[in-house]
């Protein structure tokens, strides 16, 4: 059986009695897994859990669907796991990271109205249409797998006169454990239409006719929603009395939990995709590229996302020989090699043209000259999205903390820092949980 996270106090000297120290809790609800995570006040790590997820239903329309109620069987799991790890402490404030664009229809009392569709469902074509119709051309609502997309989608499912709160993945959680229904933040509102720089929604809104359907009250990430009553804490395990507070998008806490704050700094994540991202305090946005913007505070998280990146890598080389062919490497000379390694054709950032080819040829005899290739090219497309960022606006990077999977290659770091010309160092955290640990720590 799990702890409870502040059940009971601890002695202290001489017989006293002292709370238990207090911790703050992170989930993330990403499409395989949630992750929880507890720090303390001074944000080191105290421990985690993670439960898996069954994969969402892909359909042959392009359809991509889950059951609402196997995240919260998820994270009710992990957060049960994470108080057995933490019966010591008392959990303060609890905070959700989810996937952006992940939205279902929930009724007036929270209960799903049918699966969820989830961030690259891409069925709202119809809707889709209608939002380029009426909304500006650099707004975040338009295309398919939009959030915006998917309500107006999913209101034809509804009968005839019934309501519906519009709904994110972490909207839903958070009112699961406590939080005001009907509730979402700046992040996961921008691709429902939401405008973060004037704080309300847009006034084109209204020519696609969105009643039945109710959008979320919008509020900053890290705003109080409510707190965890006696059931929730006997289900999750954690205190009666935490506070519930608005979440983010799970790419938005990765980079809260980089720790960078300031105009310049940025993030790169080398995952399966390379995705650039700067504080600017400026707003940009680029649809033609992919180029959009979050609200941080005062400033703004602008990034774009290539079709490079590990899944090219993957496709020549396991684990074991990227480990054993990256200590061949010499990162200070060049190969001369021009590659722009993709997966297939198609790029969208830093260069958008759908049809692209990917460029891989000639490849040498000696698989650790091509591997070095692999990630010039890639480091070099990184260096022309911070360029691509910096002509709409955004500052030059300082310096550039890294994250995913390709993090702790010691030698692409080196390739990169050539590439770049400035620091380029891997994040001490990049989880999405940690991330929204930190926004639960926040005071407002």
């Amino acid at each position: 059986m799990g702890g409870r996270l502040g059940a009971a106090p601890t002695p202290g000297a001489g017989g006293s009695v002292r709370p238990a120290p207090p911790c703050w809790i992170g989930l993330d609800v990403g499409t395989s897994a949630c992750r929880a995570v507890a720090i303390d006040a001074d944000g080191r790590e105290l421990a985690r859990a993670s439960v898996p997820l069954p994969a969402p239903r892909a359909r042959p329309d392009g359809g991509v669907e889950q059951a609402p109620d196997l995240w919260w069987e998820a994270a009710r799991a992990a957060l049960t796991r994470l108080a057995g790890a933490l019966a010591a402490r008392r959990s303060v404030a609890v905070c959700v990271a989810a996937t952006s664009a992940t939205l279902l229809l929930a009724d007036r009392d929270g209960t799903p109205l049918g699966p969820a569709l989830l961030y690259n469902d891409r069925r709202a074509r119809a809707a889709a249409a209608r939002i380029a119709a009426v909304a500006p051309p650099t707004s975040p609502a338009r295309g398919a797998t939009s959030g915006l997309a998917k309500a107006l989608h999913l209101k034809a499912t509804l009968p005839p006169g019934a309501e519906a709160w519009v709904l994110h993945q972490a909207d839903w959680l958070a009112a699961r454990l406590g939080g005001a229904l009907g509730r979402s933040d700046w992040n996961n509102a921008l691709k429902l239409g939401f405008d973060p720089a004037a704080e309300r929604w847009p006034d084109w809104l209204a020519a696609l006719g969105l009643g039945p359907l109710r959008l979320p009250e919008v509020v900053a990430p890290g705003t109080p929603l409510g707190w965890v009553d006696a059931a929730t804490a006997a289900a999750t395990g954690l205190a009666v009395g935490t506070r519930v507070v608005a979440g983010t998008t799970d790419s938005t806490a990765a980079v809260l939990a980089t720790g960078i704050a300031r105009p310049g700094e940025a993030v790169t994540c080398l995952g399966s995709t390379l995705v650039v991202k700067v504080l600017t305090e400026t707003r940009i946005d680029d649809p033609a590229h992919g180029v959009y913007s979050h609200r941080l505070g005062d400033l703004w998280l602008a990034g774009g996302a290539s079709n490079s990146g590990g899944a090219v890598l993957r496709r020549f080389f396991d684990d074991d020989a990227l480990a054993r062919l990256s200590a061949r490497l010499v990162p200070e000379q060049a190969t001369g090699l021009d590659y722009y390694p993709l997966a297939n054709p198609g790029e969208r950032f830093p260069v958008a043209d759908p049809d692209l080819p990917p460029r891989l040829t000639p490849r040498p005899s000696d698989d650790a000259r091509f591997l070095q290739g692999l990630l010039e090219g890639i480091a070099a497309i990184e260096g022309a999205g911070y360029r691509r960022l910096q002509a709409l606006g955004a500052p030059a990077p300082r310096a550039v903390a890294t994250i995913g999977g390709g993090a702790g290659n010691a030698a692409w770091i080196r390739i990169r820092v050539r590439a770049l010309g400035i620091p380029v160092y891997p994040a001490d955290h990049q989880e999405a949980a940690y991330g929204a640990a930190l926004l639960a720590r926040r005071r407002r």
